[in-house]
């Protein structure tokens, strides 16, 4: 569990008290206890109220939050508050403020307005994470910190160029390498000094949106912002832990945001925790694989559900209200894929500003009879029940699926060879095509341990890391079934292209090299002909997107294109490699063919789903070594049965004996536990 002081599912969110006279937090307190929240996330954005000046700080308006809701049964997320600095900060110190990607000095205004390599920034906010730790030590109320909030943004101002040329230093060590890596004979851009680096954006080297001349310098800039705002939170972390070395540390993460490598912060997280805000029309296999992904960063340890709305956002085109149940059957969604949390963005609606449209457990009506609170009154109260039950249990996938930042910034930053290629699409294609047969997967990194795994799936796997082509080798000697896709194993790290054919590290184990890649439009397609019917697979599947024109080089031709000048080339191929087997899909294939395709990969290796696929039915399985529980969610909006076959088990919420066939209703949720 995340702290034992409160051994149970945690239950609240953020709580702005400040932003209201004090009479109101009276009815506050009393509303909590209504609806079971017993966790408050406490000054996120107070920093200019903590320190009004450059040296005072005043910490007495929070001291009696804290102790007022101690005091009636309310525990604490404490926040350091440096996701905002202080008007007199930016007026008194220019350097705190970023220069945008059109080179234009930013003024106080907003948040994550911070430069994360300001000596000055970084000076105040270790400072002011150090003071709150000295000061809430020892109190009983504070489960963990909370660093900043939702980092993100980039920055490139003088502070920043400076920061990237040392940065480059230390990777590449002299300009001879630098120049090779980044190939700067190209456009005649080799460097002689490091002062000619200047960071790549609309006055240089970047336009629009992941359009730029150089990969490389693109490519490493990222990685030197993600590095350079991880180092601001490290900061933090450091100040705190000096302090309360017992407590864990975590800052609230993005799901898919593309600015940051996550998987290379979660190393200094000491539980993950994410915002979950997926719009009416986002599909229900894409939140899924998110919570997934935020499990994998820590390799399968449960997360924290930091925010989510009770209700409605503020900030998407198109607000939509949470449909009755539709609260209840995402928090269980989340708590289904590892949540040892269920935390919420806001408690009260704020009265000004750009999320007093934002929604809360309780309303501007401020009062509990409100559909928002008695949705969240019943799931406060059922999760009481079952906080026993499911802490510290864990989800056992025996399939996973490499996601990768860096090889997501490469394929985006590329010129070509499609402007419709996007990662995270591809990589949920693979996911979606699991989730509709109830088969789990993991999501994992490429320093992840294969060993754990029967699958490995790495769509698109356009950057091969170094030495990565050789753990995939093992893991398919091994026995593994290694799976990946066209425009793989174009280039390294650097986003130098691996000379001797296409797809570079992986061609020996795959059995194939790749001659050319067709990009075809969007209202253009091509076919899968399966060379002979295969399990589920049979006859000719639509594919668009990119098609490789692949070689055997002693793979099994399964399937061959259909159409065009390369019709008959082959499209999907495996090769036996040692004791396991590696394929290659050489195109974009329709849903069909990829559920077909992976429900065969799955029967070979023995991997079963729980009970058989309804339409719009989700399941997850967590585990201990006594009891499964297995989740069915019921996305429907109206009742749906579901055949539990042989299982049967006690309904945790209910309390009720069930076997065979279960009816649930519309946006219904049954955690059975089976021993």
């Amino acid at each position: 569990m995340i702290n034992q002081k409160l051994p149970k599912i945690w239950y609240g969110g953020d709580y702005n008290p400040e932003q209201w006279d004090k009479e109101i937090m009276n009815e506050d307190l009393r509303m909590f206890k209504l609806s079971g929240i017993d966790v408050a996330t406490l000054n996120v954005f107070s920093w200019a109220l903590s320190q009004p000046n450059e040296g005072t700080y005043d910490f007495a308006w929070l001291d009696e939050i804290i102790d007022r809701l101690y005091e009636n049964g309310t525990y604490v997320c404490l926040a350091t508050s440096t996701g905002a600095h202080p008007a007199w900060m930016a007026r008194k110190y220019p350097d705190v403020l970023r220069v945008d990607f059109e080179g234009r000095k930013r003024k106080f205004g907003g948040r994550h307005n911070s430069c994360p390599n300001s000596p000055t920034y970084r000076k105040y906010s270790e400072r002011i994470a150090e003071k709150l730790a000295e000061r809430y030590k020892d109190h009983p109320a504070v489960l963990i910190w909370h660093v900043s909030n939702e980092y993100g943004g980039y920055c490139y101002c003088n502070h920043c160029a400076d920061g990237f040329r040392n940065w480059l230093q230390e990777r590449y060590t002299t300009l001879e390498t630098l120049n090779k890596v980044w190939n700067t004979g190209f456009w005649g851009h080799t460097f002689y000094e490091w002062e000619e680096i200047v960071p790549p954006n609309a006055l240089s080297e970047e336009w629009g949106v992941d359009n730029t001349n150089f990969q490389g310098i693109s490519l490493d800039y990222r990685r030197f912002m993600s590095d350079s705002l991880l180092d601001c939170y490290k900061l933090e972390y450091n100040a705190i832990k000096k302090h309360t070395p017992d407590l864990p540390v975590t800052t609230n993460l993005m799901g898919l945001y593309k600015e940051l490598d996550y998987f290379k912060w979660a190393k200094h997280l000491d539980v993950v925790s994410w915002d979950n805000y997926p719009s009416l029309n986002t599909p229900i296999s894409l939140t899924a694989m998110t919570h997934d992904l935020m499990r994998g960063l820590k390799q399968g340890q449960p997360f924290m559900l930091m925010e989510q709305t009770p209700s409605q956002q503020n900030w998407q085109p198109y607000n939509s209200l949470k449909r009755p149940g539709v609260m209840k059957l995402w928090s269980y969604q989340a708590v289904a894929h590892g949540a040892d949390t269920v935390l919420f963005f806001q408690l009260r609606r704020s009265v000004g500003a750009c999320e007093k449209y934002h929604g809360a457990v309780i309303e501007h009506v401020g009062h509990e009879h409100t559909r928002v609170f008695r949705e969240c009154a019943e799931l406060g109260s059922e999760l009481q029940k079952l906080s026993d039950s499911l802490l510290d249990t864990r989800i056992k996938a025996r399939v996973a699926i490499v996601f990768d930042w860096e090889n997501r910034w490469a394929i985006e930053l590329s010129s070509g060879p499609t402007v419709a290629l996007k990662y995270v699409d591809e990589v949920h294609k693979y996911y979606d095509a699991l989730f509709q047969q109830n088969i789990q997967a993991d999501l994992i990194g490429t320093d992840t341990d294969l060993s754990d795994y029967d699958i490995v799936i790495a769509p698109v796997l356009y950057m091969v890391k170094k030495g990565y082509a050789k753990r995939v080798e093992d893991f398919v000697r091994s026995g593994g079934t290694f799976l990946t896709t066209f425009f793989s194993g174009i280039v390294n790290e650097n986003d130098i292209v691996s000379l001797g054919g296409y797809p570079g590290e992986l061609r020996e184990v795959l059995g194939i090299w790749a001659e050319e890649i067709d990009a075809l439009f969007p209202d253009q397609s091509n076919q899968i002909v399966l060379t002979e019917p295969w399990g589920a697979l049979s006859g000719e599947y639509k594919c668009g997107l990119l098609c490789d024109l692949i070689h055997s080089e002693g793979a099994e031709i399964k399937a061959v294109y259909g159409s065009d000048f390369y019709q008959g080339m082959p499209a999907l191929t495996v090769n036996k490699f040692g004791a396991g087997h590696a394929w290659y899909v050489a195109t974009s294939p329709e849903p069909s063919f990829l559920q077909g395709f992976l429900a065969n990969l799955c029967k070979e290796k023995g991997i079963t789903a729980p009970i058989p696929p309804v339409p719009g039915v989700e399941i997850s399985q967590r585990t201990n070594e006594n009891e499964t529980y297995l989740f069915i969610l019921n996305h429907n909006d109206q009742p749906v049965n579901v055949d539990l076959g042989t299982l049967n088990g006690t309904d945790l919420i209910a309390g009720q004996p069930v076997t065979n066939t279960v009816t649930l209703s519309a946006k219904g949720t049954l955690i059975l536990s089976i021993s």
